[in-house]
Formats: C-alpha cells, sequence, structure tokens
C-alpha cells in the first residue's frame, strides 16, 4: 500500500470516528414529565402568571413542566441555559420563529398572538423552573 492510500485510510477512520463522536455528544429528542423529575419551585408571581401563560401556550409542544414533548425541546436541559440562551433568545423565537438548529423537532413558527409581557412572564417562569432544576447560567461554549 502506498503512502497516500495510507492516509485516505487513515483519513477516513479518522472522519468516521468524529461523525459518530459528533452524533452522539448531540442533544437527544425531549422526554415527558412522566419521564424526568423535575423539582417544581414556590414561584414568584410573575413566574406563576408565566405557568399559566406556557401551559396555554407553549406546553403543547414543550411538554408539562418545560420536559419537552415529541413536537418540541425541553427547556429543562443545560442547552438553554442563560448564558447560551439568553432570554432575549425566546422573546425573538416567540415573536419571530426560529428554525430548527440543535434538535429534531423543526422549525418553531412565530406566535403572534403571544404579547411581550406575556413572553416576558413565561422567561421568568422557566428561569425559575430551570434554576430549582439546577440549570444556571454557563458560558456559551459551542
Amino acid at each position: 500500500m502506498t503512502n497516500a492510500w495510507k492516509y485516505i485510510v487513515i483519513a477516513a477512520i479518522l472522519g468516521g470516528a468524529g461523525i459518530w463522536l459528533w452524533q452522539s455528544l448531540a442533544p437527544k429528542g425531549g422526554g415527558s414529565s412522566s419521564q424526568v423529575a423535575v423539582t417544581l419551585p414556590d414561584l414568584t408571581p410573575m413566574a406563576a402568571k408565566g405557568k399559566k401563560e406556557f401551559d396555554a401556550v407553549c406546553a403543547a409542544c414543550h411538554g408539562v413542566n418545560a420536559t419537552g414533548t415529541d413536537k418540541g425541546p425541553p427547556f429543562l436541559h443545560d442547552i438553554y441555559n442563560p448564558g447560551h440562551h439568553s432570554d432575549e433568545a425566546f422573546f425573538v423565537a416567540a415573536q419571530l420563529g426560529v428554525r430548527q438548529h440543535h434538535w429534531p423537532y423543526g422549525s418553531m413558527p412565530p406566535q403572534p398572538n403571544v404579547s411581550v409581557e406575556q413572553i416576558a412572564a413565561i422567561v421568568k417562569y422557566v428561569r425559575e423552573l430551570q434554576a430549582a432544576n439546577g440549570i444556571t447560567a454557563r458560558p456559551h461554549t459551542m
């Protein structure tokens, strides 16, 4: 075997290993509240309002207590920590929609019937729920 072929074989093996590693580290689909133990915090009044809004508007896709469904990702995942997805990212997603980028669910459409005040309350709820479940701000490393 010539040196060129050796390098091609080595490159193919390394490339395959890299793809396998990348896929194995990618976030998997969301669960449901029956699969995920969730610590429910005592909510501030604004977060309690946000929970009601979340349950009415978001839970069909993002699950009860933000645990995800087969239609949308869980927000109780470290990928949504405030250092990676800021509060503003939630506003943009609700107002403009967001293309699929972390999960296999497809793109999220805009939610034009949800007001800025409702989004603010929903974000407050999600952040308090995350904090109670150990999801805190960490620097973005991806």
